[in-house]
């Protein structure tokens, strides 16, 4: 019979082994979707932000391609005037011009009249004048004569004066329009070397709108692939966390029947040594071989309280349940403690935590980081009164809650 139960025994080891190496190896891969999880979110997120500073810069560069459009619209719209300015100028030229030759045939004309006229003054000398008046008849002959004489010489002054101011009108035309034309030639130039900076600013803004654009497509089909990928490695991770779930739930089950086949292999041992009245007291002694409780209450952890499990059990609540309620921090101390209670697992605090494939944080090196730095004063004060014996909940596992996991629900996570 003994020798029944040793192999019993065994096979419970052996079972005990196997379990705990497929979980390891599911968490294993939870952990490893965690974390590629993780890099896709925040290379989502630095996408998505490039995405946004992309966006706006496009919606400046839009906003100073509409100012220069603008700009460019007003200077080609004066440089049309101007341009119009400068051929009505043109015409105007064209006009002084004619008229210009037309005063010169005048002037030339009025050269050749005036020169006879002074050639027969100087031909008739100064008697010629006084023998027309001598010549009169009578006083009022002489009158006439006086006046025609006086008429005469005002006229060729008359005429003298019309020539000079004919030279004067049409040279100052011609230098008015000579620099109208030259300021409005000047003016042209400078709009179209303005037209020519507006046109390049046009230009470069819309190579560089167009450019953003692009990297902003880009940068938004990032982040709809690491979107799709997001979906894709949670969904992977949801198969996961069932399938975990489910290797726990076998593993529950094998251990309640294993220690139920221990527990009637102990009470038929003790029932043959009872009935054998020998040793009793030995009888009763190996009754309790092999078990350290039975994974629910608060039991003997194993080992002894120290400061060492304080600040390992508080950094491992921290890391697990830092943001959930009170409740929720003695439920996942009160896990720990259940394992160290039971046979299956690891019989201290230390051994539970570390054992692999269990806890996250603890692969991911959260862990570590919390417990060198210590943790806060609500997880430390839970964790003391979990050691102290406060267990809450009489379960051996926990999750995050995604609704597909059956147990008890406290805050974010399911404990079953």
């Amino acid at each position: 019979m003994k020798k029944t139960l040793m192999k019993r025994l065994a096979g419970f080891l052996v079972l005990c082994m196997i379990f705990p190496m497929a979980v390891y190896a599911t968490q294993e891969k939870i952990d490893k979707v965690h974390d590629e999880i993780e890099d896709l979110q925040q290379q989502k997120e630095e996408a998505q932000q490039k995405a946004e500073s992309l966006s706006q810069e496009a919606g400046g560069l839009e906003g100073d391609l509409a100012v220069f459009n603008d700009k460019l619209a007003k200077i080609t719209e004066e440089l049309n005037v101007t341009e119009q300015q400068l051929e009505s100028t043109h015409k105007s030229l064209e006009e002084t011009g004619k008229a210009l030759k037309e005063a010169q045939k005048e002037e030339k004309s009025q050269y050749e009249a005036m020169k006879k006229r002074i050639r027969f003054l100087y031909e008739m000398g100064g008697n010629g004048l006084l023998e027309v008046l001598l010549s009169a008849e009578n006083f009022a002959d002489f009158l006439n004569k006086a006046e025609y004489i006086s008429s005469i010489q005002e006229y060729d002054r008359m005429m003298l004066d019309r020539y000079r101011e004919t030279k004067e009108v049409i040279a100052g035309k011609k230098q008015e329009l000579s620099e109208q034309e030259a300021s409005l030639a000047s003016l042209k130039e400078q709009q179209e070397e303005k037209q020519q900076e507006v046109a390049e600013l046009v230009s470069d803004t819309s190579e560089h709108l167009n450019a953003a654009k692009k990297q902003l497509a880009d940068a938004q089909a990032d982040v709809a692939g690491y979107a799709a990928k997001l979906e894709k490695q949670k969904a992977y991770e949801e198969q996961l966390e069932a399938q975990k779930a489910a290797e726990d739930a076998r593993r529950l089950e094998e251990i309640k029947r294993q220690e139920e086949e221990v527990k009637r292999q102990k009470e038929q041992e003790a029932q043959r040594q009872k009935n054998a009245n020998t040793n009793n007291g030995n009888s009763g002694n190996n009754g309790n071989t092999g078990n350290k409780g039975n994974g629910g209450g608060s039991g003997n952890n194993g080992g002894s309280s120290n400061a060492s499990d304080l600040s390992m059990l508080a950094a491992l609540i921290q890391c697990e349940a830092g943001g959930e309620s009170y409740e929720g921090k003695l439920a996942v101390g009160s896990v720990v403690m259940n394992r160290v209670s039971s046979s299956h697992f690891p019989n201290t605090v230390a051994g539970v935590i570390y054992q692999p494939g269990q806890f996250s944080p603890v692969a991911s090196g959260r862990f570590a980081s919390v417990l060198a730095s210590g943790a806060d004063a609500s997880c430390t004060q839970a964790a003391g009164e979990v050691l102290g014996g406060r267990i809450t909940i009489g379960c051996l596992y926990f999750r995050s809650n995604n609704g597909s996991i059956s147990g008890t629900v406290i805050g974010g996570n399911v404990f079953y």
